[in-house]
């Protein structure tokens, strides 16, 4: 679809026997910042590595940018950073950013751009194996921002965070879609819900709801969207 960057159609991903995802279909708007939320173990990092295209796909499609998912053609227009941070601790924050730029084809400039965005400018020239784990989570993050890719998929980013670090993420996240750029979030932290554009929450591998955070208050007559999920459980529970 022309205004999607992302489309899955019947998606269904097993593992050992057992269904993970399960007949998931849904659209990414393109520049816009997307929440995929969830309990753990419901699939959603399932789900990004499927958008990632780097896991087998049992049945059904996913359109990443006008690709299928995993298409050479898509290696430098999507920035993602991992739930585990993908970072060298052996190398310095900018040694380690200065070596994806090379990979990836970004300017040299864009080294500073990203240290800035991801509030690590102060530790640039300290070991990444010395870093808090919040602060590799950045690392890992300034890396998926590298080369102003068109999609960003970011698991779990504000993992760890302090609230005043949290909030200066999120504004960057939106600060990126107004220019352009279309983002995946996924967490398991239903607050961190209301800062999205719209929602797609995972329930037992299946998607459980697709709405804007306004469509869901307006659906279930509450304010609180973690009060309407758990409306939504209930009224499901009773079908």
């Amino acid at each position: 679809m022309a205004n999607s960057a992302v489309a899955a159609t019947a998606l269904r991903i097993a593992r050992t026997g057992r269904d993970v995802l399960r007949d998931v279909s849904f659209t990414v708007p393109a520049c816009s910042v997307n929440g995929l939320l969830g309990p753990s173990g419901c699939g959603k990092t399932t789900l990004l590595r499927a958008i990632m295209g780097v896991q087998a796909v049992t049945a059904g499609v996913v359109e990443v940018l006008g690709h299928p998912a995993g298409h050479p053609g898509l290696r430098r227009r999507i920035g993602y950073a991992t739930q585990t941070p993908a970072v060298y601790a052996d190398l310095t924050v900018a040694e380690c950013l200065r070596y994806f730029a090379a990979v990836l084809g970004a300017p040299a400039t864009d080294v500073d751009r990203v240290l800035a965005d991801v509030d690590l400018a102060g530790q640039r020239d300290r070991l990444v194996g010395s870093l808090s784990g919040g602060q590799r989570g950045r690392a890992s993050l300034a890396v998926a921002l590298l080369g102003e890719p068109e999609l960003l998929v970011l698991d779990e980013p504000t993992v760890g965070l302090d609230p005043v670090l949290r909030e200066d993420l999120w504004s960057l996240f939106h600060r990126l879609a107004a220019a352009g750029t279309t983002l995946i979030v996924s967490s398991h932290v239903m607050d961190e819900a209301a800062r999205c554009d719209r929602l797609l929450i995972l329930r037992d591998g299946t998607v459980f709801a697709d709405d804007t955070p306004d469509g869901l208050r307006a659906a279930t007559g509450e304010t609180d969207l973690e009060r309407a999920f758990l409306q939504l459980v209930r009224e499901r529970e009773t079908v």
